[in-house]
């Protein structure tokens, strides 16, 4: 039996290889910790287990993720077209000006580095104003109100990982039942110390299996997990996106802002939210 070690790539045959890992330390026991290479998700498991990701697993998940990311963007892009022509008429002047888009800024705070790098990236793709701190979950509260002074983002996004602990599946109303809902629901409150209306900062926060009912009572607009289930790495970044990037003048539809989403309604849930996108004109020849 060959030996695993920090940094391989895994897949446990008693889920039937359903999720990849990275294998990132040590547990008890002689267990492995684990992390999902896509899902938000921490678990650990025995040596016996765990089977090493071959090279075609791997490409299939890689390929996998790589359509999942390429879809969402598109339809972002196509949907923004829409919104920018339909807006541009409305006003009736879609012949006279060229018009520029001045969308929500981000501020993402982030318990996992790695899943940090890569909403980073996407948000860049997706041409939208982000700034991405690596944040533990349990020092969010206590560092959330100085940085929403700092940076004065639109949207706040408060995530990294989450879980049900063992032994309390039967518990779910107890907030002693999970690992970080804790921390997320007391960032979520002391950032509405700074701006109490979630029409002025609409805030993401949770993670996987995190106390959706929880977060959204301490004041979030979106929050994970409806039906306690793992989560995408990318489902902060495209419910950011669709508040960036809704009208100013108009209301998020909800069931739009979960469709945006990789995991949908089960992952993702919230309320009725004003959009942050405006829009101006004339776009001079010095704007990029």
């Amino acid at each position: 039996m060959s030996g695993i070690e920090v940094g391989d790539l895994v897949v446990r045959r008693s889920h039937g290889g359903d999720i990849v890992f990275k294998v990132v330390g040590r547990g008890t026991g002689g267990t492995y910790v684990l992390k999902g290479l896509h899902l938000r998700l921490l678990a650990d498991a025995p040596r016996a287990d765990l089977e090493l990701v071959d090279a075609k697993v791997l490409r299939d998940e890689v390929l996998r993720e790589e359509a999942v990311l390429s879809d969402a963007t598109r339809r972002v892009f196509e949907r923004r077209s829409r919104q920018r022509e339909g807006s541009l008429l409305r006003a009736g002047s879609a012949k006279k000006y060229t018009s520029f888009d001045v969308p929500g800024r981000i501020l993402h705070l982030d318990g996992d580095a790695e899943y940090l790098r890569m909403c980073m990236k996407t948000y860049r793709q997706l041409r939208l104003e982000a700034v991405g701190r690596s944040v533990d979950e349990e020092c969010q509260p206590a560092l959330v109100e100085g940085l929403l002074k700092e940076y004065r983002p639109d949207v706040l996004v408060l995530t990294g990982h989450d879980a049900i602990l063992s032994g309390c599946k039967k518990k779910l109303a107890d907030l002693a039942s999970y690992r970080n809902s804790c921390y997320f629901i007391e960032a979520v409150r002391r950032a509405r110390l700074v701006e109490p209306s979630r029409d002025e900062l609409v805030i993401f926060a949770g993670a996987c299996q995190s106390h959706f009912e929880g977060i959204l009572a301490a004041g979030a607009n979106y929050a994970s997990s409806p039906n306690r289930i793992f989560i995408h790495a990318y489902d902060p970044v495209f419910i950011a996106e669709k508040v960036a990037f809704t009208s100013i003048g108009r209301t998020v539809d909800i069931s739009d802002a979960i469709g945006a989403s990789v995991t949908g309604v089960e992952g993702v849930g919230g309320i009725e939210t004003r959009g942050k996108l405006r829009i101006g004109m004339p776009k001079t020849m010095h704007q990029s």
